[in-house]
Order: C-alpha cells, then sequence, then structure tokens
C-alpha cells in the first residue's frame, strides 16, 4: 500500500478539517430515562446513539479511527479503504469515507441484515459479503490485494478515541447525568464488539476516581464473557448469536477486560424481547444490541432492588430497529429459528410492567 507523502500534508489537513466541521454540525445524543414502575429508587437511562448521522453507536468509533489513521500517516487522498464488520461499523465508515472522497469496501457476513447492506451503499461504500471463515482475515486479505488501508476496527478501536475527554461516550453521561437524583450512576452498562466501548468508559471511570462500576453484556455464544471468566480462553469455535454487532468468537485486541467490573451473558431470545420491550415503550425500535444491554440492566436492577439499593443505571441504545424488520422484528423468521421469547418477555414484564 502507498503511502500519504508531504505532497498530500494539504489534503489529510483538509481532511482532518471535513471531519472537525461534521462533529461541529452534530448535536449530542440524547439521554431518554426508561421508567421502571416496580423498581422504586432506581432510575434507568439510555444513551441514545441512533440519532447520530450514520444511526449507531458506531459513528463516533469510525470517527475516531479515520482520525486516528490520517493522524497516523495511514490515508492519503488516493487510499482505498477496508473494514471487517457486521453492519453498523461499514455504515459509518462508508460515511466518512465519501465525506473525504475515499472508495470504501465494507466485508461482511451475508448474514449482514439487507437493510444494513443497503445503508452501506447508500453511504457511497461497497459492499464485500462473505460466505464462513473469518470476516478479518478476509478483509486484511481484500485490502492487501487492492493495495487498500484495512481500518481494523477490532484492533484499534481501544486506542482510536480519546478516552480522557474530548466529548466521548463516558464524558457525555456524567455531563448529562448532572442534574439527576442520582447524577453519579452505580452501574453503566454496555455491549463488546471491538471491546472499545467498554475500554473507554472503564478507563473515564478510573481517571475521573467515580464509583461507577461497569458492566459488559455478551451474548452467550461470545468468548467474551469466558475469557473475562478465564483468561486462557481465547476463542470459541462459533459466535453463533443472531445479534449483529456484538460478541465475538475470538478475543479481540480492544478487549480490555481488566477494566470490566461484571459481565453477563445474554441469550438471543432475551435480547430480542428486550429490545421489542423496550421498542414498544419508547414508541421507536431499536436494535438487538440495545436488547442485550437492556436485559443485563434487568439483572442489575433487580439485584440492586433485593439489596435495597437506589441509584442510577445508564446504558446505550445502540442503533434502530428499522435495520432489522426482516430479522429480529419479523415473527416468522424468528419461529424458523426456534426463536421462543415468551419466558424473557414474562420476566421483562414483571420489572417494566406491561403496556395498557
Amino acid at each position: 500500500m502507498s503511502r500519504p507523502t508531504d505532497r498530500d500534508r494539504p489534503w489529510v489537513s483538509q481532511a482532518i478539517r471535513r471531519i472537525e466541521a461534521d462533529i461541529n454540525r452534530s448535536a449530542d445524543t440524547h439521554l431518554i430515562r426508561l421508567p421502571l414502575p416496580h423498581a422504586p429508587g432506581i432510575e434507568l437511562y439510555l444513551k441514545d446513539e441512533s440519532s447520530h448521522p450514520t444511526g449507531s453507536l458506531k459513528h463516533r468509533l469510525a470517527r475516531s479511527l479515520f482520525l486516528y489513521a490520517l493522524c497516523n500517516g495511514w490515508i492519503g487522498p488516493e487510499t482505498t479503504i477496508v473494514e471487517s464488520s457486521s453492519g453498523s461499523t461499514a455504515i459509518s465508515e462508508a460515511y466518512f469515507a465519501r465525506l473525504l472522497g475515499l472508495r470504501f469496501f465494507a466485508v461482511m457476513p451475508r448474514s449482514t441484515s439487507a437493510e444494513k447492506v443497503a445503508t452501506i451503499a447508500f453511504h457511497g461504500g461497497e459492499p464485500h459479503l462473505i460466505d464462513g471463515g473469518n470476516v478479518s482475515d478476509a478483509a486484511q486479505s481484500l485490502a492487501g490485494e487492492i493495495g487498500g488501508h484495512y481500518m481494523d476496527q477490532f484492533t484499534f478501536a481501544e486506542r482510536a478515541t480519546d478516552w480522557r475527554g474530548n466529548n466521548n461516550i463516558a464524558e457525555s453521561i456524567f455531563a448529562q447525568m448532572a442534574l439527576e437524583d442520582a447524577p453519579v450512576p452505580a452501574w453503566i452498562v454496555c455491549g463488546a464488539g471491538t471491546g472499545g466501548t467498554s475500554a473507554t468508559l472503564g478507563r473515564y471511570i478510573r481517571y475521573r476516581t467515580y464509583p461507577t462500576r461497569l458492566c459488559v453484556a455478551d451474548p452467550d455464544g461470545s468468548v467474551f464473557h469466558r475469557h473475562h471468566a478465564d483468561r486462557t480462553v481465547q476463542g470459541v469455535p462459533a459466535c453463533g448469536s443472531v445479534i449483529e454487532g456484538v460478541g465475538r468468537a475470538r478475543v479481540e485486541p480492544s478487549f480490555i477486560p481488566d477494566l470490566i467490573d461484571r459481565m453477563i451473558a445474554v441469550p438471543d431470545a432475551a435480547s430480542i424481547a428486550a429490545a421489542r420491550m423496550t421498542s414498544a415503550r419508547l414508541g421507536r425500535p431499536c436494535g438487538g444490541s440495545t436488547g442485550t444491554n437492556v436485559w443485563a440492566c434487568l439483572h442489575v436492577v433487580e439485584e440492586m432492588r433485593a439489596r435495597g439499593e437506589t441509584g442510577s443505571v445508564v446504558t446505550l441504545l445502540c442503533d434502530s430497529g428499522e435495520r432489522y424488520r426482516s430479522t429480529l422484528y419479523d415473527d416468522g423468521w424468528l419461529a424458523a429459528r426456534g426463536i421462543d421469547l415468551t419466558e424473557a418477555e414474562t420476566r421483562l414484564a414483571a420489572l417494566f410492567g406491561t403496556l395498557a
């Protein structure tokens, strides 16, 4: 791959200014309170990352990855960008690639939702779908073949973001919580796909000396919760989850287990039931990884209530459920896979109540 030269420095400077201008045009994402009628004294908040221009939490990551690559001298005006993704990161990177006038390839499993594939194309990206195999290896191989730059979110997510502040998601959460009844959360709950978000949150919590604890929600089939419990576990044959964006078959370099206070393994049925329940209460659909987060919050809140504790819990609304209309929100699709939501829905109703 050809690296940028001194002649490209003005272009790189202009590229950084374009990204900074995009940041300046964007407002912060909302913090939404989700009522818990059966847990008095405990407040649950959702940080709504679906309101970013590309519709997901991954907008922050893509922006950071591009700035990191530009400032490291990896991207120039003729560089083709390649990424491995389950969809949302690719959507956001396609957006920034087009902003800079760069070609972008998204290497993804063929099982990625059709809605995500279409959105990548809408933003000017070129989906590259594969059957089986390791998506990251395939992306790295493609980058080598075409002389492009492999962005590699799974390696660089934890280091591309300024975890000390600079309007990262952790700083934003604590600033928005400042006027709430319990301004310092007892728990923050997030999922792990790359590990970058949990790394940023865990480092910021420690840097600011908050007593907040960090819980990471992980699909049942993922390796991350196994690795957290036993560091010798480095991989599983396959993740096997239908929840896109979280969970991995191998421990990625950006996953930093020592920053995490607790991990909760979440069955797919629980993630989907929680996503649907949350959507019904908000009046708009949210994605499956949001359901994974909310199910872990259910565990945390139930335990707080059992101990007689009060306080706040914050989690992330990662993306819109519109991207999963043909999968997680399709009853026929669930039935074909033998996914029954009944048990999870009953448990959710015990905490969140039922809609009238």
